[in-house]
């Protein structure tokens, strides 16, 4: 070894955002002169930098380079401590090659970004929003979710009531709003909310919204109604006022002739003739059944009562006609539907909004998912099988059409992952691989896609979780 390196001081601290340098001395120990290069290495090697780059020393000197860490305020910063290292390389000898390590620890930061989709929500009897929660910091994020508004006029189930997030991701909260006191007749009434996002010692983040709550009959209808029952009441009273009296001028003549309307009694009829019995003709029988059930004898009668009724076969429920009855119950918002076909089973039917398609730890690999969704201007993407990797290009459809990945052919491969994006807003999956259990939550950039599974071709798909 032909070289003493020191590092001054091996441990430091640095806020994100923030910068901090750390004195590298080195010494040739050797008999040659030398010139070293110096390049950093590890994980926080992209936000270090060496000045200056190289260094000439003569034998028996010293010389000192000054390395600066600068780590960005984002996600990527991980907090805690984080070993680093630099390499040098001697010029004459390079296979001597000298890396001294250090450690660098990186300060916590906490930063929070919710949103409501949509922050207007309309419904005669409840509303459907979703509360996205960012942690846009570098530590793990823990926070409950709580609703209020002026005059209580609301009530609120929120699901979940906590969630924990990691740096860098997303999680979204479903908040049902439902109004303590129904509008029967009139027009539409704003309710103002808020939803707040509470975390341990930090006064809690809120992000308001709007319930926009409608009439359940609008207001001409009840005029109507009013107005109606008004001469239904009028016209019964007026009825039962003066009401004709009807009477029969028939039976007033009758009565006055002093004339009968009864038939004459059984004893002054005359006798009524005794009819002849005739001769009983002989009965003809009838003929005896065949064996098939029809009647022996001549005659070429149509059988074509026999045939049988085609069956009507139910149409099958996809994902799209699952998304296109969500959007008709629940307007105005984001709704994706999916269904997976498993191998040795089939199709199962079509779920919605982070439920589960698929089986978890029954080895059924997926072959082919079934997509569709409301609101987002349609879906694309692509799948990625086994053996054969990419099957086809990317494919798009429209809002409330079905989209197809993989195949469900006996003889095509089955999937291993998946790539999915919307044309507006953002989407969110969570894969479960074979051996390997739940991915976690993610959530695209647009206008980049969403990758979700594994490309190890010894594993593969076995359920998938979706929301927009």
């Amino acid at each position: 070894m032909s070289l003493w390196t020191s590092l001054e001081p091996a441990s430091s601290t640095v806020d994100p955002g923030g910068s901090t340098k750390v004195r590298l001395r080195l010494r040739n120990t050797g008999d040659v002169v030398d010139e070293y290069r110096f390049e950093p290495v590890g994980d926080i090697a992209p936000w270090t930098t060496v000045e200056p780059g190289t260094l000439r020393l003569y034998p028996g000197t010293t010389g000192t380079v000054e390395l600066t860490f600068a780590p960005p305020r984002t996600p990527d910063a991980a907090a805690g401590p984080n070993a680093y290292a630099v390499r040098i390389t001697p010029t004459e000898h390079p296979e001597a090659t000298t890396v001294p390590e250090g450690n660098l620890t990186i300060t916590p930061f906490t930063e929070v970004r919710a949103e409501l989709v949509p922050p207007t929500v309309k419904g005669r009897f409840r509303g459907r929003p979703r509360l996205a929660v960012d942690n846009l910091g570098n530590t793990k994020l823990t926070a409950s979710i709580s609703g209020s508004d002026n005059g209580d006029h609301l009530s609120y189930d929120i699901h979940p009531g906590n969630v924990q997030i990691e740096p860098g991701r997303a999680a979204f909260v479903r908040a049902t709003l439902k109004p303590r006191q129904i509008i029967w007749f009139g027009s539409k009434e704003q309710r103002p909310y808020s939803l707040a996002v509470q975390r341990s010692g930090v006064k809690a983040q809120s992000v308001e919204g709007t319930y926009v709550q409608r009439g359940f009959l609008p207001r001409w209808l009840a005029t109507f109604l009013g107005v109606f029952m008004a001469l239904a009441i009028t016209f019964v009273m007026l009825w039962l006022a003066y009401k004709p009296q009807v009477r029969s001028a028939a039976t007033e003549k009758l009565q006055e002739a002093g004339v009968s309307t009864l038939p004459p009694s059984p004893s002054a009829s005359l006798p009524l003739p005794q009819p002849s019995i005739p001769a009983q003709a002989p009965t003809q029988e009838a003929p005896a059944p065949t064996p098939t059930g029809k009647p022996a004898g001549g005659g070429s009668g149509s059988d074509g009562g026999s045939e049988k009724k085609k069956e009507t076969k139910a149409p099958e429920v996809t994902a799209a006609t699952a998304v296109t009855r969500l959007a008709a119950d629940d307007p105005g918002v984001r709704h994706i539907c999916y269904r997976a076909y498993e191998t040795g089973e089939g199709w199962q039917k079509p779920v919605c909004d982070g439920a589960m398609a698929g089986t978890v730890g029954q080895s059924r690999p997926i072959k082919s998912l079934n997509l569709a969704v409301s609101g987002t201007k349609g879906v694309n993407g692509n799948e990625f099988v086994h053996v054969k990797e990419w099957l086809n290009p990317w494919t798009s459809v429209a809002d409330g059409v079905d989209l197809y990945l993989g195949s469900t052919k006996a003889d095509d491969p089955y999937m291993l992952a998946f790539g999915v994006n919307v044309g507006e807003g953002t989407i969110c999956q969570n894969a479960h691989v074979h051996d390997q259990a739940w991915l976690g939550l993610q959530c695209n950039k647009p206008p980049s896609y969403i990758f979700g599974g594994t490309m190890d071709q010894t594993l593969w798909l076995e359920a998938v979780k979706f929301t927009v």
